[in-house]
């Protein structure tokens, strides 16, 4: 996890072709990218891509993906201030529920939300029971992640890119922090970056518009959440 998670900012921050684009000074993950850092050459080729639906690209031998990280890596150092917590907090879209609402409420509204906009809940994960029943770490604050799926979305994604589905389907926490606030996260299904890049990145416009449209109701029932909405 740690590693796509790393993966993912890096090729956002190390592609330096691109700060000379236009529109590439409003993209905040290029922000401090300097343009001599130099090309990346990634390790897939054209003739390595799936064409029709649900087609696999070709899988990318361990090596290839070592000597990737290898060239990123760097580049993504000249980001000096940047560590691994930076990086899961830049990528996590997260609201603080309102005070006085118990975990329960923010649960009770997310629900009810999600159900107003035909979003499935699918499954849930209740990860503070089993770091108490197995680890017995009866100090871990409550945690739980819901999953979420738009099974047109999800159908259209996977024609595409059927790697995808292992970001699937969508997921919603809801977490106590240290002090006992209530937070609801996500993982940050942004695709605006993506209007600095060259032919954005070859990402099909109505794949992109099922991307913006999860993105944004994912966003109403978190906010309807955090604020106890019913």
């Amino acid at each position: 996890m740690k590693r796509s998670l790393i993966t993912a900012i890096a090729l956002s921050l190390s592609v330096p072709a691109l700060a000379q684009l236009p529109g590439a000074a409003n993209n905040p993950y290029l922000a401090n990218v300097p343009v001599s850092a130099g090309p990346i050459v990634l390790p897939v080729s054209p003739a390595g891509r799936g064409t029709r639906p649900y087609e696999m690209s070709r899988t990318i031998p361990p090596a290839e993906k070592e000597a990737m990280m290898k060239k990123i890596m760097p580049m993504v150092g000249m980001v000096k201030s940047m560590d691994i917590k930076d990086v899961m907090n830049l990528m996590a879209v997260k609201y603080q529920a309102k005070k006085g609402l118990s975990f329960d409420d923010v649960k009770a509204s997310m629900e009810l939300r999600a159900n107003q906009l035909n979003f499935k809940k699918v499954g849930e994960s209740p990860m503070w029971k089993d770091i108490q029943a197995v680890l017995g770490d009866k100090d871990a604050p409550r945690m739980e992640v819901y999953h979420y799926c738009d099974i047109a979305a999800g159908r259209e994604i996977l024609k595409y890119a059927p790697e995808a589905i292992v970001y699937l389907p969508c997921r919603i926490a809801i977490m106590e922090d240290a002090d006992k606030n209530i937070w609801v996260l996500t993982l940050d299904w942004n695709t605006s970056w993506l209007d600095s890049m060259s032919g954005k990145m070859g990402a099909p416009d109505q794949l992109l518009k099922y991307a913006t449209d999860i993105r944004d109701k994912m966003d109403v029932i978190m906010k309807a959440a955090a604020a106890g909405d019913l």
